[in-house]
C-alpha cells in the first residue's frame, strides 16, 4: 500500500468521525438544520425512523463507522461509498447558503458546502480507488477470458487428435483388431 493511502484515508476520514460523535451525542444540535431534508426523504422511505434526531444519530453512526474503517483502510471502498451518502444529506440540510440572507453568512456557508463538495469528490475517488489490485470486475472478466481460451485451446485440440484417431480407428476394423 502507498505512503499517500496510508496517510490520507484517516486524514480524509478525520472529518466524518467528529462530526459522526457530535451528531451521535448531540442530535439536538442539528435536528432542527436537517428537518427539511429528513421530512422529505422519511416520506417517501417507510424504514427509516419517522424522528428527526433519530435519523441524525444514525447518519452520524454511520459516519463515525465509515470514518474509523476508512481511516483503517478496512473496507476503504465500502466505507467511502457509505461516507458519500451520509455526505450529500448532511451538507443538503447543513449549508442551505442559498437560503442565507446576510452576505457574509451566505458566503461562510457556501465555503461549506464547497468544502464538503470536494470531500464528496474525494470520497468517490477512494471508492473507486482499487489500491493497486485488481477490481473484482477486472478479476471477473479476465478470468472469463482465460476460461473461453482455454475452452478454445481444448476445442482445438479435440479437432486436431479426433480425426486421426477416427482414421485409426478405421483402419484397425478394417484390419480386424
Amino acid at each position: 500500500m502507498s505512503l499517500l493511502r496510508i496517510v490520507g484515508r484517516p486524514f480524509l476520514a478525520s472529518m466524518f468521525i467528529a462530526g459522526g460523535m457530535n451528531s451521535v451525542r448531540r442530535p439536538q444540535d442539528v435536528a432542527t438544520a436537517a428537518e427539511p431534508v429528513v421530512q422529505p426523504v422519511t416520506d417517501r422511505v417507510a424504514v427509516l425512523p419517522e424522528r428527526t434526531e433519530q435519523l441524525v444519530r444514525l447518519n452520524g453512526a454511520v459516519q463515525v463507522a465509515g470514518g474509523v474503517l476508512l481511516g483503517l483502510g478496512r473496507f476503504p471502498r465500502l466505507s467511502a461509498l457509505a461516507l458519500a451518502a451520509t455526505l450529500v444529506p448532511t451538507t443538503l440540510a447543513g449549508h442551505r447558503f442559498w437560503e442565507a440572507e446576510d452576505d457574509s453568512d451566505r458566503a461562510q456557508q457556501r465555503i461549506h458546502f464547497l468544502k464538503n463538495l470536494s470531500m464528496l469528490g474525494g470520497l468517490l475517488i477512494a471508492a473507486d480507488d482499487t489500491g493497486g489490485s485488481p477490481s473484482l470486475l477486472w478479476r471477473g472478466r479476465h478470468a472469463a477470458q482465460g476460461v473461453r481460451h482455454d475452452a478454445h485451446v481444448v476445442r482445438r485440440s479435440v479437432r486436431a487428435t479426433a480425426r486421426p484417431a477416427a482414421a485409426a480407428g478405421g483402419v484397425r476394423s478394417k484390419l480386424g483388431v
